[in-house]
């Protein structure tokens, strides 16, 4: 089957949802010669969409651009960056403390063992189904000191959680000394000419509605308390450029990129997810995935229905968004149908 009738094909499938109201997609081959986009509901390649997690991918570039310039290493203990009393209680596991062992690498890798005060303890996630909100680093920090850790640092795989990237961009703010958002626009959008690509930092931005099931919601002021987590904005064609420069040593050297390539296996909620540095990867043909076929995908999802992955072995990068909160999987299961079309 053609690659072109099975991605339509694959697109009307999804959209025949009742759960999906609008979505996009957009395909393409590294040289760029092959380009396939479909819009449902109204959206399309230049329609603003939220990030949520694909945010993560742009942190990670920045902290692998600060380390090729020698501002910070992967093994800094966060001690370096934050005061004893933000540390303090941070990470308690079976009545010990071990937030002075955390290292930038175990934020970026996910294996702190720190809970996800987006999932767990109050909720956070549910919350932002009913309302509107808006909460501060520190006050993100302190659901995560109320809750357990899950493991010693480093000891037991990865544990999927926001507030390590959270972190993360906290210690951009104090290696750079300026707003996180500032360091994207000139480390990355800028620079790639992303012109409709930003982070939320103020009430004045823009942020797309969320479906939730049936229900259209606006969330501005939490999706600007996720900062360098889950508060990117950007278009289909835009997350494109950047896909393709993040694994394309546009921003970053590869060598940079290959102590990235160290996958965990994440807890049961997020299989078949393992994770890197700061991006996911799905091998495909393994009893985990939806469906076979060779390779891995790499790169993120967000809890919103967004994706970005690149496909190696079939040469194709996929970005999009299906905007629904209520189907977590679906992403997953959409983004491995399209990067199989060749072998159709």
């Amino acid at each position: 089957m053609d690659e072109a009738v099975f991605a339509n094909k694959a697109f009307k499938k999804v959209t025949d949802s009742k759960a999906i109201h609008e979505a996009v997609y957009l395909i393409e081959n590294q040289a760029g010669s092959m380009c396939k986009t479909q819009g449902y509901g109204g959206k399309n390649q230049d329609s603003p969409l939220l990030m949520a997690s694909i945010t993560k991918l742009f942190t990670t570039a920045t902290v692998l651009i600060l380390m090729e310039g020698g501002r910070l290493q992967l093994e800094d203990k966060l001690s370096r960056y934050l005061s004893a009393e933000t540390l303090d209680g941070l990470h308690v596991y079976k009545g010990k403390e071990y937030s002075q062992e955390l290292e930038i690498y175990d934020l970026l890798f996910q294996s702190s063992g720190l809970p996800d005060y987006l999932s767990e303890g109050r909720q956070v996630k549910q919350q932002m189904e009913r309302e509107d909100f808006y909460y501060s680093f520190d006050q993100l920090l302190e659901m995560t000191k109320s809750l357990t850790a899950h493991f010693r640092p480093r000891t037991a795989g990865a544990h999927y959680t926001n507030i390590n990237f959270d972190i993360l961009g906290r210690i951009i703010e104090t290696v750079t000394d300026r707003p996180v958002a500032d360091v994207y626009r000139s480390m990355i959008f800028e620079p790639l000419g992303l012109d409709h690509t930003y982070l939320v930092a103020s009430e004045a931005d823009f942020v797309p509605a969320i479906y939730v099931d049936e229900k259209r919601v606006a969330r501005p002021n939490a999706i600007r308390s996720f900062g360098a987590s889950g508060g990117g904005v950007t278009t289909a064609r835009e997350l494109m450029i950047f896909l393709k420069a993040f694994f394309n040593n546009q921003l970053f050297k590869q060598e940079s990129f290959a102590l990235l390539k160290e996958y965990r296996k994440l807890q049961a909620s997020m299989r078949p997810v393992r994770y890197g540095g700061g991006h996911m990867k799905i091998a495909l043909g393994t009893i985990d995935t939806f469906f076979m076929g060779k390779g891995s995908l790499l790169g993120h999802v967000g809890t919103t229905g967004s994706f970005a992955f690149y496909h190696p072995e079939n040469d194709l990068f996929l970005v999009g968004d299906l905007n629904q909160m209520e189907i977590p999987a679906r992403p997953h299961r959409f983004v491995t149908r399209l990067a199989l079309s060749r072998k159709e």
